[in-house]
């Protein structure tokens, strides 16, 4: 999509402080965070919303998870742990529709988040 802000980002034709970088995933940091630690992880391959994901994806999907898994123990949340949130759609909170993480960590979070 030549208008979805991650996929400049993946393209790096816009700047992201990058945490975590493979063939199928880019990890960067929130640049407006909710916790001390705020990092989004997303597919390269643009896909909108959980809604669009095919039976081909489900292998990027897995990806993303084990690269949250990653990021969180290169930022020292391994003993206390971290939250993955993705919303979907606009009553969820979805922003931008290129499907996507928060990795949220650093201090104790509450529940229910809103």
């Amino acid at each position: 999509m030549q208008d979805c802000v991650f996929c400049k980002i993946v393209k790096k034709e816009i700047p992201a402080e990058i945490v975590y970088e493979d063939e199928h995933v880019m990890a960067f940091k929130d640049i407006h965070p909710a916790a001390p630690v705020h990092i989004l992880l997303i597919p390269k391959k643009h896909i909108s919303t959980f809604f669009d994901l095919t039976d081909e994806d489900v292998s990027i999907i897995g990806r993303v998870q084990l690269a949250a898994a990653r990021v969180a123990k290169q930022l020292n949340l391994e003993e206390k742990g971290f939250r993955l949130v993705s919303n979907c759609k606009e009553d969820a909170g979805q922003l931008i529709f290129h499907i996507h993480y928060h990795l949220l960590g650093g201090r104790a979070l509450q529940w229910p988040p809103g």
